[in-house]
C-alpha cells in the first residue's frame, strides 16, 4: 500500500495560510520548482513559497476550495525520491545567480585595490563573458554574446576596470531577470499539469482501499468524498455531488452529478459523495492527456516566432556593423563599447514565446486548450467558421420531442412513452437514454416486462402483457418482423422533413394477433443557447463568414441557418465531404477555422487552418485538433478568437516597443550621448519591461458573458 502518511510540523497558520517544516526541501541538489508546481496542482491552492534554509514551506490557498487538512495531507505524502530526476534545475537557478554576486563583489573589492590588481580582478570576473562570446563566434557566428564580449573587452583593453566590471554586473542581473521572468512563465504552464495523479478510494474484495491513481483499472468503482479530488474519468454509479471542475473546465461554478452523470479525473468535491465507474484511468484521464496537451505544445513553434528570430539575428548584424562605421569615423572606443551593448535580440527572442505561453495558460484557465504559438497566430488570422451542426451548434444529447401514438384504442401518449423507456432502459445508447429521461421529467410508472432481446444496431423486443413489443429502426420491424409503417408515411416525412430521429414502435405477429404498428417516439438534438451570441461575438471580433455544415435536408438545414444568422450552409453532406468544403472555401482566399466533434470530423480539423474540437468529441477528433475546449459552450471557441487575437496585438506591440527603444539607444550611442553603462541599463530595462508584459498576458473580456449564457 507504500509508505505511510506522516503530517509534517505545522509551524505557523492562518484561515488561508499554512506554514510548515518539511526537512527534505533543504536537503542538497533538491528541487523546490518542481514542489512548488507539485502543490500548486491541487485545488484551490493560490501560491507556494519554499525557504530551504529553514527547511519550510509556506502556503498560500483559497478556504472555499480547500482546507488545511488537505493540505497536509498531500504534504505529509511528499516522498523525498518523487523529484530526484529533476534536481538539476535547482542547480541550475544557483549557477545563474552566481555571476551577479561575483560581479557585485568585485565592485566592492575595486576601492581596496591598486590598478593593476584592480584590471587582474575585472578581467578575471569578465573572462566568463569573454570565454562564452569567443565560443559563440566559433560555433554559432556573430551572435548577441559576441557583442557583449566586444564591449567588454573594450573597456579592458582601455584600462576600465570600473567600467567594465559594472557592465559585467549590468549584463549579469540582466541575464538573471529575463531567465526568472521566463520561469515565471514556464512556472504558469506547470501550474496546469498534474505532476502526479490524486489519491483514490477503490472498492476492493467487499472493502474499501486508498491506492495511487494510476494504479485504478478500468471498471473498478471508485468512491469519492468531500475536499477529495476524482482520480479518473467516468461515470456516477451512486450518489450526489457538487463537483468543482475550475482545473479542467475552467467553470467557476460547481456543477451537480448525480447517477449515469459524466466525471473527469482532476474535478473537486464540495459536497456529496459519490461512486464512480472508472473508464479511463492513468495517462488516459483528462487531465493526463491535457497535460500532455500542453507539453507537446510547448515545442511548437509560430511563424511569428521565428520571424522574430530571424530579425534579432539580423539586427545583430546591424549593431555590429553600426559599431564598425562609427569607430571608422571617430576613432571613439567608449562610443563603439556603448553601441556594441545595445541589444535587440533578447527583447525579440524571448519576448515572443513568453506572450504564447502566457497567452496558452490564459486560454488553458478558461478551459481551452491551445497547441502552441502556431494555433494563437493562425485562430487570429481566421476569417471564416465553419461549424459542424450535430454536437457543435446543438447539444450532442438528444431530447424527445413528439410521442406520436398510432394505436389510440390501448394506449395513450404517457402510456406509450412509459412503455418505451421501460424498456430503452436496458440499453445504453443515447437514444434510449433521451427516452428514460422524458419518462423520468413526467414522472411515469415503471411497466413490467420480460427479458429483453437486443439485436445491436437494430433495436430490442420483449413480451409486455402477452404482447410481442418491438422497439427499433424502421427497417428492423418492417424487415425483421413485418410491421409495416406505410400507411403512416405522411406523418413519419413530417417529422423527417423538421430534422428529427424517429423511434419506431410495434407489436410483432404472436398467435393469432397480426403485426402493427404501436407509436413513433421522434427525438431531436436542440440548439444550443449561447450559439446565436457566440456567432455574432464572433463577427465584432473581425469573422467575416461563418458556415453549416450538416446531413439534415436542405429545408431544415436553411431554416436553421437563418435563425442563427448564418453566411452560407451546406446541407445533406457526407461526412467525407466536409473536408473538400473547407479546401473550397480556402481556394476562394479565406482563411478557415472549422468546429467539429466527432469522428468523421478528422480530416475536416486536419485541412482547416485551425481545427477546434468540443469537449465531448471523439478521440480522433481531439488529437486532430489545434484547440480543444474542455469547457462545453460555443462561446469558448470566441473566447478562444478573442483571446488569439488580444496575444498577437501584445506581441506586436512588445516587437514594436523593443525595436523602438533600442533604436533610440542606439541612436544616442551612436551620437557619444550615452556611456557604456547608461547603454547596458537601457537595453536591459527594455528586456525586462517586454517580458513583463508577456508574463502579465491578456485576459478575455466576453468570458464573463459567455457563462452567463450557459447559466440561464
Amino acid at each position: 500500500m507504500g509508505n505511510p502518511v506522516v503530517l509534517p510540523v505545522v509551524l505557523h497558520e492562518t484561515p488561508a495560510r499554512l506554514r510548515v517544516r518539511l526537512p527534505a526541501v533543504a536537503e542538497r541538489g533538491f528541487n523546490p520548482v518542481w514542489l512548488e508546481s507539485w502543490l500548486e496542482a491541487q485545488a484551490g491552492v493560490r501560491d507556494v513559497h519554499i525557504n530551504r534554509k529553514a527547511a519550510s514551506v509556506a502556503v498560500d490557498f483559497d478556504p472555499q476550495r480547500t482546507g488545511r487538512d488537505a493540505i497536509l495531507q498531500r504534504l505529509g505524502s511528499f516522498r523525498r525520491e518523487q523529484v530526484a530526476a529533476t534536481a538539476g534545475e535547482a542547480t541550475e537557478l544557483g549557477s545563474e545567480f552566481a555571476p551577479m554576486l561575483s560581479s557585485a563583489a568585485t565592485l566592492a573589492l575595486m576601492p581596496l585595490l591598486s590598478p593593476p590588481q584592480r584590471r587582474l580582478l575585472s578581467l578575471a570576473n569578465a573572462a566568463p563573458i569573454l570565454l562564452n562570446g569567443v565560443d559563440t563566434f566559433i560555433n554559432e557566428g556573430v551572435k548577441m554574446e559576441v557583442l557583449d564580449a566586444l564591449a567588454i573587452g573594450l573597456a579592458g583593453f582601455k584600462g576600465e576596470a570600473y567600467s567594465a566590471s559594472i557592465t559585467t554586473f549590468l549584463l549579469a542581473l540582466g541575464e538573471f531577470l529575463e531567465h526568472q521572468t521566463e520561469r515565471k512563465s514556464d512556472k504558469l504552464l506547470r501550474r496546469l499539469l498534474q505532476p502526479e495523479p490524486a489519491p483514490a478510494w477503490v472498492e476492493r474484495d467487499g472493502e474499501l482501499v486508498q491506492v495511487p491513481g494510476d494504479e485504478v483499472q478500468v471498471g473498478e468503482i471508485v468512491v469519492v468524498g468531500i475536499g477529495e479530488t476524482v482520480p479518473v474519468d467516468g461515470r456516477v454509479v451512486e450518489g450526489v455531488a457538487l463537483l468543482n471542475q475550475a482545473a479542467v473546465t475552467g467553470e467557476d461554478l460547481p456543477v451537480r452529478k448525480e447517477q449515469r452523470h459524466r466525471v473527469v479525473a482532476g474535478s473537486v468535491v464540495e459536497e456529496g459523495r459519490i461512486r464512480i465507474e472508472a473508464q479511463r484511468v492513468g495517462s488516459d484521464t483528462t487531465t493526463a492527456r491535457v497535460a500532455s496537451f500542453i507539453q507537446s505544445s510547448l515545442a511548437n513553434r509560430s511563424d511569428t516566432q521565428r520571424m522574430a528570430d530571424e530579425l534579432a539575428d539580423k539586427r545583430v548584424w546591424f549593431t555590429l556593423l553600426t559599431g564598425g562605421l562609427v569607430y571608422a569615423l571617430t576613432r571613439d572606443l567608449t562610443r563603439l563599447q556603448s553601441v556594441f551593448l545595445v541589444d535587440y535580440s533578447c527583447a525579440l527572442k524571448l519576448g515572443t514565446p513568453m506572450a504564447f505561453k502566457s497567452g496558452m495558460y490564459r486560454a488553458a484557465t478558461h478551459g481551452i486548450l491551445m497547441r502552441g504559438g502556431s494555433a494563437i497566430e493562425h485562430l487570429a488570422e481566421v476569417d471564416t467558421i465553419v461549424f459542424d451542426k450535430t454536437g457543435t451548434l446543438t447539444h450532442s444529447e438528444l431530447v424527445v420531442t413528439d410521442v406520436v401514438v398510432l394505436d389510440k384504442s390501448h394506449l395513450d401518449e404517457d402510456a406509450l412513452l412509459a412503455l418505451v423507456a421501460s424498456i430503452e432502459e436496458h440499453a445504453s445508447h443515447p437514444l434510449a437514454q433521451a427516452v428514460v429521461d422524458a419518462a423520468k421529467e413526467r414522472d411515469l410508472q415503471h411497466i413490467t416486462h420480460g427479458e429483453i432481446d437486443y439485436l445491436v444496431a437494430h433495436g430490442l423486443s420483449t413480451d409486455v402483457d402477452g404482447k410481442r413489443v418491438v422497439i427499433g429502426s424502421r427497417h428492423f420491424l418492417e424487415e425483421h418482423h413485418h410491421i409495416l409503417f406505410a400507411k403512416h408515411e405522411t406523418a413519419i416525412d413530417r417529422l423527417q422533413d423538421e430534422g428529427k430521429t424517429l423511434l419506431y414502435i410495434g407489436a410483432a405477429a404472436q398467435g393469432r394477433k397480426t403485426a402493427k404498428p404501436i407509436g413513433i417516439v421522434a427525438l431531436r438534438d436542440t440548439l444550443r443557447a449561447d450559439a446565436v451570441y457566440a456567432i455574432n461575438r464572433l463577427r465584432s471580433l473581425g469573422i467575416t463568414q461563418a458556415v453549416m455544415i450538416t446531413g439534415d435536408k436542405r429545408s431544415k438545414a436553411e431554416a436553421l441557418a437563418a435563425e442563427l444568422g448564418l453566411d452560407a450552409v451546406h446541407a445533406e453532406v457526407a461526412p467525407e465531404e466536409k473536408a473538400a468544403i473547407i479546401q473550397q472555401l480556402q481556394a476562394q482566399g479565406h482563411k478557415v477555422a472549422f468546429v467539429g466533434d466527432g469522428i468523421n470530423d478528422g480530416p475536416a480539423l486536419s485541412v482547416a487552418e485551425v481545427g477546434i474540437a468540443m469537449p465531448r468529441g471523439a478521440d480522433i477528433a481531439r488529437a486532430t485538433a489545434d484547440i480543444v475546449l474542455m469547457d462545453d459552450r460555443l462561446a469558448a471557441v470566441a473566447d478562444a478568437r478573442e483571446l488569439a487575437g488580444r496575444t498577437m496585438q501584445l506581441i506586436r506591440s512588445n516587437f514594436n516597443i523593443a525595436v523602438g527603444v533600442n533604436t533610440a539607444v542606439l541612436a544616442g550611442a551612436v551620437l557619444g550621448r550615452l556611456s557604456p553603462v547608461m547603454s547596458a541599463v537601457l537595453h536591459n530595462g527594455t528586456t525586462i519591461g517586454v517580458l513583463l508584459r508577456a508574463l502579465v498576458g491578456v485576459d478575455i473580456e466576453g468570458l464573463a458573458d459567455g457563462k452567463q449564457v450557459k447559466r440561464r
